[in-house]
């Protein structure tokens, strides 16, 4: 169903998008219902109304980065970027970036996981929209937020194209109001 953070002047296709996004039971295990979003990136129109109702309600913000979450918020965080006139900075898993980095753990069902940014990626200052595909647990959403603020920068919104709502990953974001086009 579609979220009522999609701003009304936003004028987003979610039915569009939703048919896009494809139902995978039981992957990676049994009893997960995962969602496929490979159909809407491979639909120009779908993946093109994902990207602006991700980015429209950040146009005034003044967004000098949007920091992108490894591996799918790359997909979106790129377009995003570019639509907004900002530099792209991707967040990556530990050990993936070649040069001095900044880093943020946070934990997972079975353990911890670390992402991390170039050092120099984001100015003190810089206004950053930080972008995911999916907004679950928001234990990597937490520590992306983190992350921007240990570089110094203000993060200025978090955009998702949807929650898996039943996991309560707002939760982990009490100080940042997530901007999220469908909630399932």
């Amino acid at each position: 169903m579609p979220d009522d953070t999609v701003t009304p002047e936003i004028a987003v296709d979610l039915a569009l998008i939703e048919s896009r996004i494809r139902d995978v039971p039981d992957f990676p295990h049994e009893g997960i219902l995962f969602k496929d979003i490979t159909p809407l990136l491979a639909h120009r129109e779908a993946f093109a109304a994902a990207v602006d109702g991700m980015s429209a309600p950040f146009r005034a913000e003044g967004v000098d980065h949007v920091v992108g979450l490894e591996a799918r918020g790359f997909i979106f965080g790129a377009p995003i970027a570019m639509a907004l006139g900002a530099g792209f900075v991707p967040a990556r898993k530990a050990g993936k970036l070649p040069a001095k980095t900044i880093d943020r753990s946070y934990d997972l069902e079975y353990g911890t996981a670390t992402v991390e940014i170039h050092a120099d990626a984001i100015a003190p200052g810089a206004r950053v929209l930080i972008v995911d595909d999916v907004l679950a647990t928001g234990g990597t959403g937490r520590a992306a937020v983190e992350l921007v603020r240990k570089a110094g920068g203000t993060v200025v919104g978090f955009s998702v194209l949807m929650e898996l709502a039943a996991l309560r990953g707002r939760e982990m974001l009490p100080d940042v109001e997530p901007h999220i086009l469908l909630s399932v």
